[in-house]
């Protein structure tokens, strides 16, 4: 259970429900997201294509399209180089495809998580210029790569970076590489009006500039260009978590309303192989099921192989490449389970001595360094407290400078909302061999040696409460379940698509009595449950959670018996809860039934 908090923000409902024509929860549903303004309230509501931002906002994006324009008319040779995530692959696609429509003779490399690390190395370098290439244009990556561009720059080597991470500062001095462009909305002299986009949408609006510059957007082809690279754009958004508000979410919008008419075969293989409906998607099927199997290249294989999906033009071999992707996906799933199996043991080691710690540094050596971020999330979300997964790793990235006889460990860390990672890393970079990352994740490298000091000194220096560790649950309002209805609930897919910066609505409401209830599923995850209001009508509720939580709860709120009717179908009527929930309809054989879906409950 978490701490309920209840937005009070507060504007004249009424007027906004009557010049947008909605209802005035829906009104008040977006004053609660800030959207307040006639211009704000019009783009969330119906924002396309023609509302994104002007490209040229970007810093250095003109001059960056100017030196690929004049090395594609030189004939010069170019290789992007990405990552190994959704976000790099997404983004080195829509580079790759854009730049062969523009006649350019160019090539990618995806890095090898475990031989190349994140990002542009000097080995990455020296491949490019053995291997004949003059120019190297990164995406998703570079901002931090002042060595590797500065190893590219002795070489004779044009460098142009497309990144959208946090720009390293020394001090209060910024370091920008030295790269012959450096294009990267989070620079403090870039004019950018939305600042947090992914690295896909970089390379989307690089490529925009330079479509303009060469004359060339009002072509009909570089117009269905544009369309198709809006679906990429959209996934690797949802993908890499970026807030889905202002620019964001309108891409998103457009990527999901143009999937079902997707040319690209291997994105079709890949939604078709996970039984998904094109014309149904959601930011969650991207968050949670395509993005997923294209991580799981990266991590347990090559990400080249999701790049290659992409890249497909025949439809049985695009099935079979997206196949293994999900085969992939479904066997990191399960190692994933043993390493948060694993990392919680660990933990409650821990709590078992000491105590719990603020910050969570585990080190397991023995799992794959490839699905490090995801145990930090899960543990992360199960003790909600600042985590860092890290892994033994053989050598430092690829990088052959440090000696292999001192061991490497590398790893992710998740955050929580009231503690910047990223900062409180820069505090004690000087035990990293690598890092880089923002506020709620980050990556890094660093001697096993130094991982006690580690602990010891982002505790030491953790200023967190032990309030701060307590979930905050933030609830829209108390709507009664007799204000809601199906016109309602197909008035908030208004605020669709749901994610990181633009939450599902939450509701309360008190005074809900559960009539009955059965658990479904063979993981017995999922509780089905009729329940009544106060009135005395009956609805259907149902609760994907802990189970065995909410039984205990109920157990010690209600006698021991209480547990044991719910499984066999009936109660006395007693149990009164409050319950945080969001209503959807459950369509089965023509019928619509109104589901109230609990999310957390209390007395």
């Amino acid at each position: 259970m978490s701490k309920w908090m209840v937005s009070m923000k507060k504007s004249d409902f009424a007027a906004t429900a009557k010049k947008f024509c909605i209802r005035d929860i829906t009104a008040r549903l977006l004053t609660n997201r800030g959207i307040t303004s006639d211009e704000d309230i019009e783009m969330y509501l119906h924002g396309d294509k023609s509302l994104l931002h002007d490209p040229y906002e970007l810093s250095d994006i003109k001059k960056g399209a100017a030196i690929i324009i004049d090395e594609i008319n030189k004939n010069s040779t170019i290789r992007v180089i990405g990552d190994y995530d959704v976000d790099g692959i997404c983004s080195t696609y829509i580079l790759v495809s854009g730049l062969r429509m523009f006649g350019a003779n160019v090539d990618y490399v995806l890095p090898d998580r475990v031989k190349d690390g994140y990002g542009l190395s000097v080995k990455l370098v020296d491949d490019a210029y053995e291997a004949g290439k003059s120019v190297i244009l990164t995406c998703d990556n570079g901002i931090a790569a002042f060595d590797q561009i500065a190893h590219a720059k002795d070489k004779g080597m044009t460098v142009v970076v497309t990144d959208h991470h946090e720009v390293p500062v020394d001090g209060e001095k910024e370091i920008l590489p030295a790269g012959d462009a450096v294009i990267d909305p989070k620079r403090r002299d870039d004019g950018s009006s939305f600042k947090e986009i992914c690295g896909a949408v970089v390379a989307y609006k690089f490529l925009q500039v330079m479509a303009m510059e060469l004359g060339r957007m009002c072509e009909m082809k570089v117009q269905d260009f544009f369309d198709e690279m809006l679906i990429f754009a959209g996934l690797a958004t949802v993908c890499d978590v970026m807030e889905l508000r202002d620019e964001n979410r309108v891409i998103v919008k457009e990527s999901l309303k143009r999937i079902a008419d997707t040319k690209n075969l291997g994105l079709m293989a890949l939604i078709n192989v996970n039984k998904l409906d094109a014309g149904a998607m959601s930011a969650f099927h991207y968050g949670f099921v395509i993005g997923p199997c294209l991580n799981a290249s990266g991590r347990l294989d090559l990400a080249s192989r999701a790049m290659s999906l992409f890249l497909e033009e025949d439809y049985n071999r695009a099935v079979s490449i997206a196949t293994d992707l999900k085969d992939l996906n479904d066997s990191r799933k399960d190692m994933t389970v043993k390493g948060v199996e694993r990392a919680s043991d660990l933990i409650d080691i821990e709590i078992s001595g000491d105590g719990l710690p603020k910050v969570l540094v585990v080190f397991i050596p023995e799992v794959h360094e490839s699905i490090a971020g995801i145990i930090a999330g899960r543990i992360r979300e199960k003790y909600n407290r600042p985590t860092i997964i890290l892994t033994e790793a053989a050598s430092e990235d690829g990088e052959a400078e440090n000696s292999k006889s001192v061991k490497m460990a590398k790893g992710s860390g998740r955050s929580i909302e009231q503690y910047d990672m990223f900062a409180e890393l820069s505090k004690v970079k000087e035990l990293f061999t690598k890092f880089g990352g923002h506020k709620m994740a980050a990556g890094l490298s660093l001697p096993v040696d130094n991982i006690e000091e580690l602990r010891k000194r982002l505790n030491e220096n953790c200023s967190l409460s032990e309030e701060d560790f307590v979930p905050v649950l933030h609830l829209d309002m108390a709507l009664p379940f007799s204000a809601v209805d199906e016109d309602l609930i197909g008035e908030f897919s208004l605020l669709e698509p749901f994610g990181n910066g633009n939450t599902k609505p939450v509701f309360a409401w008190k005074g809900v009595k559960l009539l009955s209830g059965r658990i479904l599923g063979k993981n017995k995850n999922c509780g089905k449950y009729r329940v009544s209001d106060e009135s005395g009508k009956v609805y259907e509720m149902m609760y994907f959670g802990d189970m065995d939580s909410f039984h205990e709860f109920l157990k010690e709120s209600f006698g021991d018996g209480a547990v044991d009717d719910l499984y066999g179908g009936f109660t006395d009527g007693n149990m009164t809860i409050k319950i945080a929930y969001y209503p959807n309809i459950n369509s089965y054989m023509g019928k619509n039934t109104i589901q109230m879906v609990m999310s957390d409950y209390c007395l």
